[in-house]
């Protein structure tokens, strides 16, 4: 039977079975070492001239060729431990190899941690490979606890799941960054986000869902935190007093999620990428838009666009924050209606604001979120204020004829957050296909 890595500690004096890729040979006078990885980690592999004929099989091995190697699990000699490898105390005495699948020469190395553009597109051209990293496959088994803790923390609190469609027949945000497809006879588009389905489930009475699915946007930007399909976290909210309720929601969900990231990758992360994970304490920093532009015309930087924040602008003000507050996340409040989508509620005492907001972590715009306006006369008058065309949304206004909560939620970038929990700066290199304006391949 097969054992992994991470349980390899615990078979000290058992015969066992390892398989995995060769990722590394060292040849010591007599003796071949071989590095063994598995999805799990690194075990090292010992063959010894006692046995001539598994030394002179050995002795083929390359750098990636997939093997199986029966031997004894034995302590490592006084002196000769690795304690940067979980693993590093033990090693395994082969007795038995198999050759799965030899390789050839690999077409990128395998430690390469360029990260200018020519270097990372030919690394996304080979992915398959460039994942074998160990370090960038601890990305891709954080993700899955992380969202594993997002699920654990939904379903706990009685949230109701829903996969919403994904071609629609009107937008779901804008009109501008869609993907418009042929539809059998017609056009549809894909889904931009599930905004208008999360809020059919709060005029169904579900009063609280989430959804885990694709988002697709037509975005033409070549920037590092911008993909053109990418995997979003939803929520939606009912019977909320305002876009503070859903805050504070998003506030508990992020330190349960985070406290079970560092309790079972803390270690890991630091191991790698040098990047202490750190709870955060609730209530999160709030400071309104109006607010963020005093602080930030205080620091000197540039008012790039009225009513909402530059890049250097949510850096600077996490900054700011960081530094007064000891706090890595910062909500952004009370967005003006100019830069908001129609059905974000108003302010009753300033129709020209919106009970939303956007939240800030370590200079990165992770979430967006906001009250709905639920009342069907005051959505047509928005919608129509906008500009829009009432008779594709008709199907969306319909919700709010028959009773309606009042509700609210938010969309959180998974990737987003992945890029500030490993302190890594392009989107690419925590996606694990990514496709953007110049990359449909592999």
């Amino acid at each position: 039977m097969r054992i992994l890595s991470k349980d390899v500690p615990n078979r000290v004096g058992e015969s066992i079975t390892l398989m995995g890729w060769v990722h590394a040979r060292r040849d010591h006078g007599k003796l071949i070492f071989i590095d063994l990885r598995d999805r799990w980690g690194i075990v090292q592999v010992v063959f010894s001239p006692d046995n001539k004929t598994i030394l002179q099989e050995a002795d083929k091995l390359r750098s990636e060729w997939v093997i199986q190697v029966e031997g004894v699990i034995q302590k490592r000699p006084a002196g000769m431990e690795n304690p940067e490898l979980p693993t590093g105390s033990i090693e395994l005495h082969a007795e038995k190899l198999e050759v799965l699948s030899a390789a050839e020469d690999l077409p990128i190395p395998l430690g390469e941690e360029g990260t200018d553009e020519a270097a990372l597109q030919k690394r996304l051209d080979w992915r398959w490979i460039d994942l074998r990293n160990p370090k960038r496959a601890l990305i891709f088994h954080v993700w899955t606890a992380m969202e594993q803790a997002f699920r654990e923390y939904w379903t706990s609190h009685d949230y109701i799941e829903i996969h919403s469609p994904k071609f629609m027949n009107a937008p779901s945000e804008s009109g501008a960054e869609l993907f418009e497809v042929k539809y059998f006879d017609r056009k549809a588009y894909l889904a931009q986000s599930p905004q208008f389905y999360k809020q059919m489930a709060m005029a169904a009475g579900f009063e609280k869902v989430f959804e885990v699915g694709p988002v697709f946007r037509a975005n033409p930007s070549f920037t590092s935190r911008h993909d053109t399909e990418f995997t979003g976290y939803d929520i939606e909210i009912s019977f909320i007093d305002s876009h503070y309720d859903v805050m504070a929601e998003e506030e508990k969900i992020l330190s349960y999620v985070l406290e079970k990231l560092k309790t079972s990758f803390g270690e890991e992360i630091f191991r790698h990428y040098e990047r202490k994970l750190t709870v955060p304490l609730i209530p999160f920093p709030k400071v309104t838009m109006q607010e963020a532009k005093k602080i930030l015309a205080g620091l000197g930087v540039a008012n790039e666009r009225e009513g909402d924040l530059s890049p250097e602008e949510e850096r600077a003000l996490s900054e700011f924050i960081l530094k007064k507050e000891g706090h890595e996340f910062v909500f952004v409040t009370d967005y003006p209606i100019t830069v908001r989508p129609f059905y974000h509620m108003r302010h009753p005492d300033n129709k020209n604001l919106t009970k939303s907001f956007d939240l800030l972590w370590n200079g990165l715009e992770v979430t967006t979120g906001a009250q709905r306006e639920h009342h069907y006369d005051m959505l047509v008058n928005q919608a129509k204020e906008k500009g829009l065309n009432l008779e594709p949304i008709k199907h969306y206004l319909d919700f709010f004829k028959y009773g309606c909560p009042p509700h609210g939620g938010f969309g959180h970038g998974p990737s987003r957050m992945l890029m500030k929990i490993f302190n890594i700066n392009n989107v690419r290199e925590v996606t694990y296909l990514y496709r953007g304006v110049n990359r449909l391949e592999p």
